[in-house]
């Protein structure tokens, strides 16, 4: 074989590769690759290994599978009681369909900001200002409900749908803060006064508790003298009936129990008694002993 014809091998053997090389393609994961043959859509291509034939198949698109966001510039709306205000909003979407993706529409995106935004105001245009302060996650609903209907031919489905930002006019946002302050101001004077009367409530729980404190350790007291008294009466009782116990084992005579009578006698006469009822025994034994020392003193003198 002639050297050129060697050499024209050799070169178309590397254009082959190089074509072959040119046209392999790996599809990576969450992502599809619309190609189309002669100008048509002929096919979709998922994850793995694809082979595209020269000069006839043609990547158009490359589609990501997974979810993305959006968020969109702030859009004037009218509410229902007319106040202007600007809203923003964030987009979830997913693409389900590659090929009505690629061919359902022009510019998706745009499309899907002009879509939010029509929707957006016919929300708004139905609910007052309060309503549309207070319904964020009502709103949200309608608009992902109607947006995912709307954009389905696109291939397009949304996931969900966020208000980012409410900004109603200037001296509206004066007149909510003012409102804001004021609420914040009554709600630390409640606070305020609930400390305030729980303070109160544990002070005059403390005193409840010391009084009754107080109360039960006077009444321990009054107790503990009660029983000591109780027991000194008891043992001078006790001591008493021993006393007499050991005075009636002993025998006494009749003189000795006169007499024992006259010291008793004795001392209470020495108390604060203004009168004393003598018995007659005693009188008796008390004349005895007059006449007694009377003798004593006579039997003194006669010795004199």
């Amino acid at each position: 074989m002639p050297l050129y014809m060697k050499i024209i091998l050799a070169l178309l053997g590397i254009v082959v590769v190089l074509i072959a090389a040119l046209n392999f393609k790996v599809v990576q994961q969450s992502k599809a690759y619309v190609v189309t043959r002669l100008g048509s859509f002929h096919t979709i291509w998922t994850q793995g290994p694809h082979f595209k034939m020269p000069f006839f198949d043609r990547i158009v698109k490359v589609v990501s599978l997974k979810e993305q966001v959006v968020d969109f510039a702030p859009q004037p709306v009218i509410t229902k009681d007319n106040v202007t205000m600007q809203i923003d909003t964030v987009i979830y979407f997913t693409i389900t369909d590659p090929k009505l993706y690629t061919y359902g529409v022009e510019h998706p995106m745009s499309a899907i900001e002009n879509l939010t935004a029509t929707t957006l105001r016919n929300i708004i245009g139905e609910l007052e200002l309060d309503q549309t302060l207070t319904s964020r996650d009502i709103i949200n609903s309608k608009m992902r409900s109607l947006l995912d209907e709307a954009t389905d031919p696109w291939g397009i489905k949304v996931n969900r749908v966020e208000l980012k930002n409410i900004m109603p006019p200037r001296d509206i946002q004066e007149s909510m803060e003012k409102q804001m302050r004021a609420e914040r101001e009554r709600r630390e004077a409640i606070l305020q006064a609930e400390g305030t009367k729980q303070s109160q409530i544990l002070v005059a729980e403390g005193e409840k508790q010391s009084l009754i404190l107080k109360a039960e350790a006077a009444k321990e007291a009054a107790i503990k003298r009660a029983e000591g008294e109780a027991e000194a009466i008891l043992k001078v009782q006790q001591a008493t009936a021993e006393a007499l116990k050991l005075l009636n084992q002993a025998a006494p005579s009749d003189q000795v129990v006169k007499i024992k009578a006259l010291e008793a006698f004795a001392k209470a006469a020495d108390g604060k008694a203004t009168k004393l009822i003598i018995p007659s025994e005693i009188q008796g034994l008390a004349g005895l002993a007059a006449s007694a020392k009377e003798i004593f003193s006579d039997e003194k003198d006669d010795r004199k």
